[in-house]
């Protein structure tokens, strides 16, 4: 059985070089073990997801101008994550602000072509469907 994804859980991007921990306001007012739960909507750049540190997507327009700038050696840049899809599928049978709740299987794609998965759902004890 899945995990609830709550405040602090860690993520990784396919082409991050650096794991991030989600951020999730509390405006839904659910809590999980005294941290915000989270749902499908927290798929905000910067706001709830924030830099991997670098991205090495080669659909990524800065990556492409670095990488030229190198004479055509990959070269990473500074990632910026651009999620503007939610978080797919959640647990349709767990709402949170009428909202699919957020479970440690989803994933968030990003618009240069990274799968952001949850690596650590920020919490052990709580199981969703």
């Amino acid at each position: 059985m899945a995990k609830q994804v709550v405040m602090g859980a860690m993520m990784q991007c396919s082409f991050g070089v650096a794991p991030a921990s989600l951020v999730v306001l509390p405006a839904n007012r659910v809590m999980v073990n005294n941290q915000p739960a989270a749902n499908i909507m927290d798929h905000k750049p910067v706001v709830n997801i924030p830099t991997f540190g670098a991205c090495t997507a080669p659909s990524n327009p800065a990556v492409i101008a670095a990488t030229s700038a190198a004479l055509g050696v990959p070269t990473p840049a500074p990632c910026v994550p651009v999620t503007a899809a939610p978080w797919v599928p959640g647990s349709p049978t767990v709402p949170i602000g009428n909202m699919p709740a957020l479970n440690d299987t989803s994933t968030c794609m990003c618009t240069w072509g990274g799968a952001i998965s949850i690596t650590f759902p920020g919490q052990v004890t709580t199981d969703i469907p």
